[in-house]
């Protein structure tokens, strides 16, 4: 029963009217019609069918049951479904899942360990264990080509997925947590290694960037440890200079 209701409770979050028009307002803007794209981490697929309605050929990788079921009986058919995970090496992996909210079910095992003293985790439980199969970027570049923007929402297992890429892409968007900064400081490390990046966040659901420009890693540094830990999460984005 805890599983169905954390599933529904997805539903009601993330793939309702408002938060699905503004994404679908946002990814106009951001893509090109036969634009490659990567959502790892489609969870009930908003993103997902956000950047097809912009044009973009979307491959989608949720591992988590019941959203891989979900996504693969309602998704568009021309969005590619990969039932799996990405990370640093081709393996399986196991998931630490929460039933009730199944949003911040996660690989990592220090993000889940120390979430249960994070502001706004205290009422999570992990209370199940999934085994999951596990892709590389660097793989699914190679089947499919390279793509003009990779969206990664894995909570805390960011880095890890980054440790799949050895090239740059144009854009990237990583989610990030304000009680977990070290996380997020290590995602901008890793993407200053691949190509010169500058950032721009979104905070929430919003569908829109904070900032009137693009910054420096610098300064997404210095706007990530201004944050209350308590501050809604995000998705940060990194563009490649042109």
């Amino acid at each position: 029963m805890a599983l169905w209701m954390g599933f529904l409770r997805s539903l009601v979050i993330y793939h309702n009217p408002v938060s699905r028009r503004a994404w679908r307002r946002f990814y106009h803007g951001l893509l090109e019609p036969g634009d490659l794209v990567i959502d790892v981490g489609a969870h009930v697929g908003t993103r997902a069918r956000a950047m097809r309605a912009a044009g973009a050929r979307v491959l989608a990788l949720e591992p988590q049951h019941p959203f891989a079921g979900f996504l693969r009986l309602t998704l568009p058919r021309d969005i590619t479904l990969i039932e799996a995970a990405a990370g640093a090496v081709e393996t399986e992996a196991e998931m630490a899942v929460s039933s009730r909210h199944p949003t911040v079910s996660s690989l990592r095992r220090d993000f889940v360990e120390g979430a249960r003293d994070a502001p706004g985790f205290g009422h999570v439980q992990w209370d199940r264990r999934q085994r999951v199969r596990m892709v590389t970027l660097d793989g699914l570049i190679a089947g499919y080509g390279v793509p003009r923007y990779i969206k990664i929402d894995v909570e805390g297992f960011e880095i890890d997925v980054l440790a799949g890429l050895s090239q740059p892409v144009p854009l990237i968007s990583v989610e990030f947590l304000p009680g977990f900064p070290h996380l997020t400081h290590a995602v901008i490390d890793r993407l200053t290694e691949l190509g010169d990046y500058w950032f721009n966040p979104v905070q929430g659901e919003t569908g829109g960037f904070l900032w009137p420009d693009w910054r420096d890693a610098a300064a997404a540094r210095e706007w990530l440890d201004g944050l209350r830990g308590d501050a809604s999460s995000g998705d940060l984005f990194a563009r490649l200079s042109e």
